[in-house]
């Protein structure tokens, strides 16, 4: 991997970051519009129980690849933006209302809120899909409004993975509340949210199988990435997911069920990287389109210093929601956490030592080299060492609430 391609390697995961969490958010709405009755206000409930936590730190993730693409690439930031501002507009609109909608829907519940949640819910998913899937269709020339304003975006390709990203985020949704359900003591609201999960991955899994015959026709370039090499294997790996998640639904087992639907969409997101490698923009490869060299360490530098108050928070954050510290009527934390956070216990002094020593090394390495393996190498060190001081930070930070 060369210095350009770290960059898209940390949007493609930004990007994933997105889907699982915020994807789960807009999706959440769809159940609240389209349930009745004394069902749809316990679902309602739920739903903005399980979200109000979170929902906004969901969208670090999309301010984080916003940010490295603009600064990575620039022009094709500019490309992108100048062609395809409509939609980009659209979701930005979305987002918007869907922060009225928790704002006054954790006042009183009105009609209305909930309409405006379930209209910011379809909006964002589609626009941004749409985003996608003109880049994915190559209808994004290089270049300042380049492309046509409308057929850009509103293309075989770009519809359908618009369509796709709305019932991905339906179906995330309740696979997650599935389990918030079952920790709350609410099995009735639970297994309402199983067979919703279940339908949504049906339709998703047939909306897929659809999407990859509009790829074949209508990008066929990144058709072939996804039948062949890596691109085959990441695909294959969704699938295996995405059918181990219905399992596990049918089986109650919801946690397991949470992870995997999660694995599914990151395999999703690399089999496309993978698929449009090495172009970004039609004619436009990631080494072409990259900044200078000095750009992009300060870049990443920025990025593994944001990591050390970044990575913590949302671990942090997530933890405790997980651990049901946000439900109604926890004072504490549940004595038998939930989650990832469980089992994990403060890091040792030579755990600490052994990250501090990684993390000098690749500074040194850094330093002494202007170019080359050795410089990258360095760069490698100082960023695995942060991520993983980021994750003991957290892990402590956790245990220790945990124990007060």
């Amino acid at each position: 991997m060369d210095l350009a391609d770290i960059p898209v390697f940390l949007m493609l995961l930004g990007i994933a970051a997105y889907i699982v969490l915020a994807g789960a958010d807009f999706g959440s709405s769809f159940w609240s519009l389209t349930a009745r009755g004394q069902l749809g206000a316990d679902i309602r409930r739920s739903t903005h129980r399980s979200m109000a936590p979170v929902w906004e730190a969901n969208h670090v993730w999309l301010i984080f690849v916003l940010v490295v693409c603009w600064t990575a690439y620039p022009e094709v930031f500019g490309s992108i933006f100048s062609t395809l501002w409509i939609p980009l507009l659209l979701a930005c609109f979305g987002i918007i209302m869907r922060a009225v909608s928790y704002v006054v829907g954790g006042v009183a519940e009105h009609r209305w809120v909930v309409m405006l949640s379930a209209a910011a819910s379809f909006i964002t998913p589609f626009a941004l899909g749409t985003v996608v899937g003109a880049i994915v269709s190559g209808q994004v020339p290089v270049g300042n409004a380049e492309g046509d304003l409308f057929s850009s975006w509103l293309n075989p390709t770009s519809i359908m993975i618009g369509v796709m990203a709305v019932t991905v985020c339906a179906y995330l949704a309740a696979v997650y509340l599935t389990g918030d359900a079952t920790r709350n003591g609410e099995p009735d609201l639970a297994e309402a949210f199983r067979r919703r999960g279940l339908a949504a991955g049906v339709v998703a899994g047939i909306v897929a199988a659809v999407g990859i015959l509009v790829i074949q026709s209508d990008a066929k370039p990144v058709y072939d990435g996804l039948i062949s090499g890596a691109g085959l294997v990441a695909v294959l790996a969704s699938a295996v997911a995405g059918i181990a998640t219905m399992f596990f639904l049918w089986k109650r087992r919801f946690e397991k069920a949470r992870y995997c639907a999660a694995g599914a969409v990151v395999a999703v997101v690399a089999g496309w990287g993978i698929a449009q490698s090495p172009e970004i923009l039609p004619g436009l490869t990631v080494s072409e389109a990259a900044a200078p060299d000095n750009v992009l360490i300060g870049l990443l530098v920025s990025i593994a210093v944001g990591l050390l108050i970044l990575i913590p928070s949302l671990l942090l954050l997530y933890g405790l929601v997980l651990g049901g510290r946000f439900d109604p009527g926890s004072d504490h934390i549940a004595e038998t956490p939930v989650g990832p956070m469980a089992e994990l216990n403060p890091p040792a002094r030579s755990r600490v030592a052994m990250v501090l020593a990684v993390a000098g090394v690749g500074a040194l390495l850094s330093l002494a080299f202007s170019s080359g393996p050795f410089l990258y190498i360095g760069i490698a060190m100082v960023l695995v060492a942060l991520a993983t001081g980021c994750v003991m930070l957290a892990v402590t930070l956790v245990t220790t609430e945990m124990q007060d």
